[in-house]
């Protein structure tokens, strides 16, 4: 399971990619390099979500069968992955 330590990273991560955007944005910028930048951020935050949902998804599940239920009180966050992944498609 992802920790604290691992989303700071993440963020610290997309936040250097932002900080390279802009600086490429206002030093002459070439539009490849801002393709290639803008899509690395996209990807990584996508990637950071879809993590957040897999850890949301099995928390909601381990509190359900504390709870005696069937592990599915979490379902709203599963649509959300679910929704995710169909976007991507």
């Amino acid at each position: 399971m992802a920790s604290l330590k691992d989303v700071e990273k993440v963020a610290d991560d997309l936040s250097n990619l932002v900080d390279e955007l802009r600086k490429e944005l206002k030093n002459s910028p070439s539009f490849d390099k801002l393709v290639q930048l803008s899509d690395e951020i996209s990807e990584r935050a996508d990637n950071a979500a879809t993590t957040f949902s897999t850890v949301n998804d099995a928390l909601m599940e381990r509190i359900g069968e504390l709870d005696g239920g069937d592990g599915r009180s979490g379902a709203s966050g599963s649509n959300s992955g679910s929704s995710r992944a169909k976007a991507r498609a």
